[in-house]
């Protein structure tokens, strides 16, 4: 059984690796680039940014949800209680991460590209983005704790 944990932790390793890295590259990198644009730019590159994005890695985060769930669930049933605690606190940060998401990120991403895809500047798009840049440091904490902990699954499994 701990070869299906195995697998299943670095399954979702993987996936949640995609979103982790995202993250990362947004605060590292894109932030400081944003603050140096214009606001045109800014919405240009933002929400067509997440136009993609909102399109496209949905699937790598739901597959990375659902194998973090099973890591958690096979943990509890055929793991030692390290590994059940370490995968159940994964899949709990990774619940938080989804939330802030679901009620900072998305809206915002939906007004961006809105605004990116009809060429418009929202008086608001620096105040948007802010609030959004303003979790982005904790996202990718919440995922690099997750991973650490599915990673801590694969070894003490």
């Amino acid at each position: 059984m701990d070869l299906i944990i195995g697998a299943t932790a670095t399954l979702a390793i993987l996936a949640l690796a995609v979103i982790y890295g995202t993250d990362v590259v947004a605060a590292v990198v894109q932030r400081p680039v944003y603050a140096e644009v214009d606001d045109r730019s800014l919405v240009q590159f933002t929400g067509r940014g997440h136009y993609y994005g909102d399109r496209r890695l949905p699937i790598v985060g739901i597959a990375g949800t659902v194998l973090t769930a099973a890591t958690a669930g096979l943990s509890l049933l055929w793991g030692t209680t390290v590994t059940g605690i370490a995968s159940v606190v994964a899949l709990l940060l990774l619940l938080v991460w989804l939330t802030l998401f679901a009620r900072i990120s998305a809206p915002i991403n939906k007004v961006l590209t809105a605004a990116a895809l009809a060429d418009e500047v929202p008086s608001n798009a620096r105040a948007l983005q802010a609030r959004w840049e303003s979790i982005i440091p904790l996202r990718a904490v919440l995922l690099g704790v997750t991973i650490l902990l599915l990673c801590t699954t694969i070894l003490l499994g």
